[in-house]
């Protein structure tokens, strides 16, 4: 994908120096600016969808329902909502900007600018990182108006939303890399991400799992990811968040990894 900067790119040396900085936060620019033209439905929309959700589960079994985990029900569920809420819009940020450029044709007018497959990497997970981080901003501050959830222990909220729109961004690039319609992208979404995201301890706790279930759980990042940002709300979780730390972490890097080298080779983007 690097062809077009001939003997300058071979030699590490670019005119513009090493890194292409107008160039990086030109993209990551546009991937912000695609999603705020729209913030009634990137922003609103999900703020609305979880406060529908709250409000479904407090009129259904709120009232009847016991504590979970020490805490009341209403309480423990609204941190799961707030991340699941925030991986899909992480994930949707990437994979429709990707396949949306490949479907429409325009694709190239992110392959031509010299532009290395890290800037590229870069660009695209700041606008997942963005979304997901005004997504769940706006839910945290509608969770503690309406709820009186705070935030026990923000540092690890950041940390785990920070780290789960990156690890969800990669996942929608790759998503939307693989894709040429929009049919299979939304097959990824509709029959993979949103079933993980369901079946991790959103709305409950994985120890009313059999265990078989629990250990399937365990292997999965969605799970970490929700079971972080609820520790760092109201300070129970069902794992270490340090163990969770490690894991999205490390799915975070593989992720971007496969990413980077996808975009590197121009793999199911080039004609």
């Amino acid at each position: 994908m690097t062809d077009h900067t001939g003997a300058e790119m071979q030699m590490g040396v670019r005119r513009f120096g090493r890194v292409n900085w107008l160039g990086t936060y030109t993209l990551a620019e546009r991937e912000v600016r695609r999603f705020m033209n729209v913030w009634s439905q990137t922003v609103m929309a999900p703020l609305i969808n979880a406060g529908l959700l709250l409000m479904i589960f407090t009129i259904a079994i709120g009232p009847n329902r016991g504590d979970v985990m020490g805490v009341p029900f209403m309480t423990f569920l609204a941190p799961g909502i707030m991340t699941m809420t925030v991986i899909q819009n992480a994930f949707a940020n990437t994979s429709s900007s990707m396949a949306s450029a490949k479907v429409q044709g325009n694709i190239v007018d992110t392959l031509m600018p010299p532009l290395s497959a890290s800037e590229l990497l870069f660009g695209y997970l700041f606008g997942a990182f963005a979304r997901g981080v005004i997504v769940a901003a706006v839910i945290a501050l509608g969770s503690w108006v309406f709820l009186g959830v705070g935030m026990q222990n923000p540092v690890w909220v950041v940390v785990f939303v920070l780290l789960g729109s990156i690890f969800m961004g990669g996942l929608g690039l790759i998503a939307g890399i693989f894709a040429n319609k929009f049919d299979q992208l939304s097959a990824i979404s509709n029959f993979i991400v949103t079933p993980l995201a369901f079946l991790s301890g959103t709305f409950y706790s994985i120890e009313a799992l059999p265990g078989v279930m629990q250990t399937l759980c365990h292997i999965n990042p969605f799970f970490y990811i929700i079971d972080g940002v609820r520790f760092g709300m109201i300070g129970v979780s069902d794992s270490s968040p340090w163990v969770g730390l490690l894991v999205v972490l490390a799915a975070s890097l593989v992720v971007c990894a496969i990413c980077w080298r996808w975009l590197d080779r121009g793999y199911r983007l080039k004609a």
